[in-house]
């Protein structure tokens, strides 16, 4: 999507957005230039409200907007609503027909920022030949470098990219920022160049997570039983769509696949505003989708006289049923893990007054993509893993060496992995959407099998002895398990390396999703508004874990950063203008505020192959604010609908008249 100019031309769409550039020697003369441009701007009334900038008769942000390549789906005519889509199953408005009952409620969710401690960076050095080496901060090195060329008007194959590690992403470093300039400024000095952002910078002109409106409908029998829901969620995309690669939230079609519901339709609208721009942010367009469909359905139950437990054992998702997305998964175990966080956590005990419980539930499948991956066997018996993955911090290389390791039967402290650049390797899709198990994994395995084939073959033509009688263990090739020969006499007979080479290509559906169940308790302290979690439980179905620490790590992680998205983080704006510009007002949980973490694995053998492994990345965040909303309506009997649950939100809830 290419609606981003590099700098603003004749008219700015949000404050913060850049206007000039300047480069220098250091940092100090380059902000004391900075501060000698002056720029004369005639202001205009902005559009800071989603809903009313997708109304017909609004204002357009972008004009020109049908010159704009990049489209997902291209509007009818020029329009705010610059992107939308529909998708579900069945009949909605038969099931509706069918209802004896129609709940109706809306939600609303804050803008909040992933909230790295580690800023966007870019270096960008142009050669005399017009050749460009680019390190970069972001996370999908092919993405960046298809970006960066239609940027700056060059061939991609101009262009090399060096995937560094990126600290701290949660899906934010997917999008280009400042490299496009950095380009411009080393090819106009002929000198590498160098942009680092810095806090305000981040905070005020990032791509942060969606401020969103989401519409509820749905409709039951008196029993309980649901016959059609429909929502509509408005994205306020703010002024740019080109910080989202894909022009949309991609993860907006997986929401609710732990439902079992006939009808169903779910519509997005992504909106131009004068607000900064939206981007990917951990389960993108799921965090909010899920919090409106967990927390209504739960408002739905208390409607009905039912317990929320029973009112989602009646309509989950089950074997051989269809999800509201029209998805069909195998071995769904939606139930089992429902109820292994329900026992886990005591949801059904005793609870004093001020104290509530709250269910949640969501499902996510691992993304797809493609990978390429080098096994080199050395002459000392080292192993090393390239890939065109970057440590992303999430143990992944850990899990490529345990991989390498475990196929080549040698210690995993023998095998070391490197990082490809994009000159490499044909493509790679990049580690984002849950997808690097599912994508890089099978890649490193297939490599590690392709070297393993290589060195016995070798050794079969070194000794005489027959491939299928070899093996190798601990450094050796063994025949029959009484002879052998050291890995370093084959290797360096073959010329001091073997080397193998594997490939992964995963697209479509993936034949398994991943749920989750988590159980919030919680006090509500009503004279200050104050919501104190006690108690969180999670409970996911797993496939085969190949690193524990690592799952058990994205699982905490995730759980933690949805706390804060449920009750304090939120990027606040006064007429347009973030005034949350420090991580001091930008108020992230710490560990006085964490309450004893507990989580529940429930197996199976279904999963991605080589090993069945099921995603972890995303998954663990999205039920977390609705079960925590649904504990407060517990402790309280108010239902919250907006995001974050503030102190100041849940006492002003509770002060108004109760019906």
């Amino acid at each position: 999507m290419r609606d981003v100019p590099l700098l603003a031309q004749n008219v700015v769409r949000f404050a913060g957005e850049k206007g000039a550039v300047v480069a220098a020697d250091n940092e100090e003369t380059a902000q004391r230039a900075a501060g000698m441009i002056r720029v004369e701007y005639e202001e205009m009334e902005p559009l800071l409200n989603a809903q009313e900038a997708a109304r017909p008769d609004a204002r357009l942000i972008h004009p020109d907007m049908g010159a704009y390549d990049g489209f997902r789906r291209p509007p009818a005519q020029p329009s705010n609503v610059f992107f939308s889509a529909s998708f579900g199953i069945g009949d909605v408005d038969a099931g509706f027909g069918e209802a004896d009952l129609i709940f109706e409620d809306e939600y609303r969710c804050g803008r909040t920022h992933p909230a790295f401690f580690e800023p966007r960076c870019c270096v960008v050095s142009v050669e005399s030949d017009g050749r460009a080496h680019v390190w970069s901060s972001n996370k999908t090195p092919f993405g960046l470098r298809q970006a960066l060329a239609l940027a700056v008007g060059v061939d991609e194959g101009s262009i090399v990219v060096h995937p560094v590690h990126v600290g701290g992403d949660f899906g934010s470093k997917t999008a280009p920022f400042d490299e496009p300039l950095a380009y411009l400024l080393s090819v106009k000095t002929g000198r590498p160049v160098k942009i680092v952002m810095d806090q305000v910078e981040e905070l005020g002109a990032g791509n942060p997570k969606h401020a969103a409106v989401m519409r509820v409908r749905t409709g039951v029998t008196r029993d309980g039983v649901i016959t059609a829901h429909l929502q509509e969620m408005y994205f306020d995309s703010g002024a740019y769509a080109g910080l989202m690669p894909l022009g949309a939230l991609a993860g907006v079609d997986r929401i609710a696949a732990n439902w079992h519901i006939p009808n169903a339709r779910f519509e997005q609208y992504h909106v131009y505003t004068n607000n900064l721009p939206g981007g990917y942010m951990r389960g993108p367009g799921e965090v909010q989708g899920s919090f409106a469909m967990e927390s209504h359905l739960d408002e739905v139950a208390h409607g009905l006289g039912m317990d929320p437990l029973e009112f989602r054992i009646k309509n989950i998702l089950r074997e051989g049923q269809r999800t509201p997305m029209n998805e069909l998964f195998g071995e769904v175990r939606a139930e089992e893990t429902l109820r292994a966080a329900v026992e886990q956590s005591g949801y059904g005990g005793p609870k004093r007054t001020g104290i509530g419980r709250g269910i949640a539930m969501c499902a996510r499948p691992a993304g797809g993509g493609e990978s390429y991956a080098e096994v080199v066997l050395n002459a000392d018996a080292s192993v090393v893993v390239r890939t065109p993955i970057f440590e992303p911090g999430t143990g992944a290389y850990t899990m490529f060496a345990q991989v390498a390791a475990e196929v080549l039967c040698v210690d995993v402290s023998s095998v070391d992995v490197q990082v490809w650049d994009t000159d490499a390797v044909p493509f790679d899709s990049g580690v984002a959407g849950s997808r690097t198990t599912r994508m890089a994994v099978p890649a490193v395995y297939e490599a590690a099998e392709a070297a393993l084939n290589e060195l016995l073959q070798a050794a079969a033509s070194q000794t005489g002895w027959p491939i299928d009688a070899l093996a190798s263990e601990g450094r050796q090739i063994w025949h029959g398990g009484t002879e052998s020969i050291s890995w370093t006499s084959v290797v360096e007979a073959a010329g001091g390396t073997i080397n193998g080479r594997g490939h992964s290509q995963v697209i479509g559906q993936p034949e398994h999703t991943a749920f989750a169940a988590q159980v919030a308790e919680v006090e509500v302290d009503e004279e200050t508004g104050q919501v104190r979690i006690l108690r969180f439980t999670s409970a996911h179905d797993v496939g085969t874990i190949i690193n524990p620490i690592a799952h058990q790590g994205q699982i905490n992680g995730a759980v933690v950063m949805g706390f804060g998205y449920a009750l304090q983080e939120e990027l606040l704006t006064d007429a347009g203008r973030v005034t949350t510009l420090s991580l001091a007002d930008f108020k992230l949980p710490n560990v006085a505020d964490l309450p004893a973490l507990e989580t529940v694995l429930v197996t199976s053998d279904a999963g991605a192959a080589p090993y069945n492994a099921k995603a972890i990345g995303e998954v663990p965040l999205l039920a977390v604010a609705p079960a925590i909303a649904n504990a407060v309506r517990d402790a309280t009997g108010v239902r919250m609908k907006d995001l974050p649950l503030t102190a100041e939100r849940v006492l002003t809830a509770l002060r108004e008249p109760r019906a």
